[in-house]
């Protein structure tokens, strides 16, 4: 006989995936080993460097939920962030 039931088992999760629509209101600063902020956008798109297909609009983040760590995130070079504090697209 069948029946619909539900039942509860184990799983092993890896990944928090975060996919979060900034619509043209991205902020984001830089801060020196000192801790004095370089920089700050207060208005406007993700910049390039940031991980994945984002189109301006996205931030995306694949986060290890054991570690905390941020799996897709490639380091920017210093080109990258120079393009960025430019008014480039970075």
């Amino acid at each position: 006989m069948e029946i619909d039931a539900t039942e509860v088992v184990k799983v092993n999760v890896k990944t928090l995936k975060l996919h979060l629509k900034v619509s043209d209101r991205f902020t984001a600063s830089i801060e020196s080993a000192t801790g004095t902020e370089i920089y700050t956008q207060d208005d406007g798109y993700v910049p390039d460097f940031m991980p994945d297909d984002h189109y301006g609009d996205y931030v995306i983040l694949d986060i290890d939920i054991e570690s905390g760590r941020i799996i897709n995130w490639v380091a920017p070079t210093a080109n990258d962030i120079e393009e960025w504090i430019a008014g480039g697209e970075g």
